[in-house]
């Protein structure tokens, strides 16, 4: 029943969440020479900085494959995450003005940061493919199996977005704390470093983080030239529903509370 009611709304409501998502987009890109090409850029730049830092100054390698597409597909998808989950989470308290005035499901403004990044999500994909072809990496027919990491991944950070956006109603100090967690959570996740070069005890750690199996699923196909093992098409299916129904729990009994926390 609830899952219904949540798709009707969404039809009902399918102009406003349109309207957010040009609304952000105006607002991000307003004013810059650049614009939407920074989308395009600013992967290439973050991974031409990381690379340099990683590849000479701690001698980071990944025997096998061309480390600029390791670091690259790692990147993009952790880069969605970060920004999506951190857009989510302030966007009840950003629209606190518009709750107050009318009725419209809470649940759609973390769910349309998390759409609107993922625009920009797809669009860095463009540079990812082209480092793909100029290191000789390539394409293969398991690349059509990539979407389905991608909606794990997208799942998986709007249960968090549900999770982040009700506890940063009520504790504000939160904006500062996921900052923090999101730095902690970047290194802790294999996206500049092979999980191969720390202890073993530590990998199994390593592997408790979703994060780090939505990108070990794309990495073997853009890679490796592989299909994923199964244990890993359960993992991230898995880890993504649990985290998205815990959100969805959250959320949705929190949220006649939000009016009195503004």
């Amino acid at each position: 029943m609830f899952l219904k009611n949540i798709m009707a709304n969404l039809k009902k409501y399918s102009f406003l969440l349109q309207q957010l998502i040009s609304r952000d987009f105006k607002v991000k890109y307003k004013r810059s020479v650049l614009g939407v090409l920074w989308s395009l850029l600013y992967p290439i730049l973050t991974m031409a900085v990381m690379a340099i830092v990683f590849s000479n100054v701690f001698k980071m390698s990944t025997p096998g494959v061309n480390y600029l597409a390791y670091l690259l597909s790692g990147l993009v998808m952790f880069n969605y995450f970060s920004e999506a989950s951190n857009l989510a989470m302030s966007s009840v308290v950003a629209n606190f003005s518009l709750i107050n005035k009318i009725y419209i499901p809470k649940y759609i403004f973390p769910l349309s940061k998390c759409l609107f990044v993922g625009i920009n999500f797809l669009l860095t994909l463009i540079p990812l493919y082209i480092v793909l072809f100029a290191t000789g990496t390539g394409v293969n027919i398991y690349h059509l199996m990539l979407p389905y990491a991608f909606i794990c991944l997208f799942m998986f950070t709007l249960g968090m977005g549900f999770i982040l956006s009700a506890v940063s109603v009520f504790l504000r100090d939160m904006f500062y704390i996921y900052g923090i967690i999101i730095m902690l959570w970047t290194y802790l996740t294999p996206i500049m470093y092979d999980i191969k070069l720390i202890s073993v005890e530590l990998q199994t750690l390593f592997k408790l983080n979703p994060m780090y199996h939505y990108i070990n699923f794309a990495r073997e196909i853009i890679l490796y030239h592989r299909i994923p093992q199964p244990f890993t098409w359960m993992v991230c299916l898995g880890s993504s529903l649990a985290v998205l129904l815990i959100g969805v729990v959250v959320f949705r009994k929190t949220q006649d509370k939000f009016i009195y926390y503004v």
